[in-house]
């Protein structure tokens, strides 16, 4: 049983997780969210690591900062019972999308992709890193 309490909550850890991307995808620090929810940068990082718990009003908090809402912290979620996974078939589909985004080249794509305004425009990046991606395969 204390086992159990040194272990954080795969929930907690992915509800953390999400923050943390979300964070940097606005290119926020830690301390910016922290003075913003009045609570230090450390929270912020036990909260993102799921070492601590973020309550309900905090949650709410925080996405109205990260200007999400309160539901896109439980996207993809470990263990949701009778909720069947459609679409992706990757045991951990989030965890590969946090690492993109963690890094400088993710991040830099990123924000550059999302000042793009013209949807056409976006469609066609997007063809063209898949057209680059299978060919990269063939070589």
């Amino acid at each position: 049983m204390i086992e159990n309490k040194k272990k954080p909550n795969p929930i907690d850890i992915h509800v953390g997780s999400r923050i943390r991307l979300r964070r940097t995808m606005l290119g926020m620090s830690q301390e910016k969210l922290g003075e913003q929810l009045g609570i230090t940068f450390q929270q912020i990082q036990k909260y993102e690591k799921g070492t601590n718990r973020v309550g309900a009003s905090r949650l709410q908090n925080i996405s109205g900062i990260l200007n999400v809402p309160v539901s896109f912290f439980f996207e993809d979620a470990p263990g949701e019972a009778g909720v069947t996974q459609s679409g992706f078939s990757e045991a951990s589909s989030s965890n590969y999308v946090v690492d993109f985004l963690s890094s400088s080249e993710g991040l830099q794509l990123n924000r550059a992709f999302v000042k793009i305004a013209d949807p056409k425009v976006r469609r066609k990046i997007v063809d063209l890193v898949k057209a680059i991606a299978a060919d990269a395969e063939t070589d």
